[in-house]
């Protein structure tokens, strides 16, 4: 398993990120302490986490997650041998997404005491907000950068058209530029990531670390018709893929898990790791068990000819 330089940036990371939306959501912290150590036992360096994680669940109310890394950071006393990356710019309850340089300053700081550290590797806007000037947002980071408290920042969910202006204005502004991509990609969604914003990453080049990728848990297999979305919290968003092209898609991961001896999450995300345009898909696991068909997907014996077989079954055009 060989490091990926992320981006234009100095970070070299192993292809597969831990999402960190699931901590103090689906599993409390001494599990989350549980799956991170085991995460980066096997090798792994890359945690993915957002302020407003996970804000959704009863009794929350955003940087839940945040907090759980902070402590675990400070319990193995490692920062120095994992990459962080957080967001900014989500809804924490003002109603609105909001990417102002006074929001983002104090939302940087609220981060670093939550995460009880003095710097992020990796701060991304999460979402757009097109009500404030994309230069303000970059000036706002380009503050937290001189300041020692951010060293790269990315981007999350922006459109083509504002992720290349955002690329523009940094240019001609001699301001930070975003040397990540974080788009909604898996074996089932690929068309609005492959259709245009796939080509921007390469002409920047981006790292692109996706999420979704595996599709709510779908393509791991586990839900195969209406009956089965109840196994889990996530089910009720699985429904969407149970079509025609969906059970395709299955049909083609229980073939290549079956001839490689290994399950179709482990497939799914080897499928990933070996496009040109991604450096290291995010994912997350409740389990130690679930981790472990994560874990494996780097060093998967994928060949090209399996790989072309999953393209060519989960075609969207």
């Amino acid at each position: 398993m060989q490091k990926r330089q992320l981006g234009k940036s100095d970070l070299q990371v192993y292809p597969i990120t831990f999402g960190g939306n699931v901590f103090g959501w689906t599993i409390d912290e001494k599990t989350s302490f549980e799956i991170l150590d085991a995460f980066v036992g096997s090798g792994f360096n890359f945690i993915d986490t957002a302020d407003v994680y996970s804000r959704w669940a009863e009794g929350n109310q955003g940087g839940e997650s945040e907090i759980i890394i902070g402590n675990w950071l400070k319990k193995n006393n490692n920062r120095d041998k994992v990459i962080i990356a957080t967001k900014v710019g989500s809804d924490m309850g003002s109603g609105k997404k909001d990417l102002s340089k006074k929001y983002i300053i104090k939302a940087a700081e609220d981060s670093l005491k939550r995460l009880q550290t003095d710097y992020i590797d990796l701060y991304q806007t999460h979402w757009d907000d097109p009500t404030t000037p994309i230069e303000e947002t970059l000036e706002a980071y380009d503050q937290l950068i001189k300041e020692g408290k951010v060293r790269f920042i990315g981007a999350s969910n922006l459109s083509t058209e504002r992720l290349q202006a955002s690329m523009r204005i940094s240019f001609e502004q001699k301001l930070p530029a975003y040397v990540t991509f974080q788009p909604h990609y898996n074996l089932y969604e690929r068309e609005v990531f492959e259709e245009s914003l796939e080509e921007v990453c390469l002409e920047h080049q981006l790292g692109v670390i996706n999420y979704y990728s595996l599709a709510s848990g779908f393509l791991t297999g586990k839900y195969r018709s209406e009956a089965d979305l109840s196994k889990s919290q996530r089910g009720g968003g699985v429904a969407k893929y149970l079509d025609a092209r969906g059970q395709k898609i299955l049909t083609a991961l229980d073939k290549v898990a079956a001839e490689l001896n290994t399950s179709q999450a482990t497939v799914a995300l080897a499928w990933l790791i070996h496009r040109p345009s991604v450096t290291a898909p995010i994912v997350s696991a409740t389990s130690l068990k679930q981790l472990e068909s994560i874990t494996k997907a780097p060093d998967l014996a994928i060949t090209q000819q399996q790989l072309d077989f999953l393209t060519k079954e989960s075609a969207w055009h």
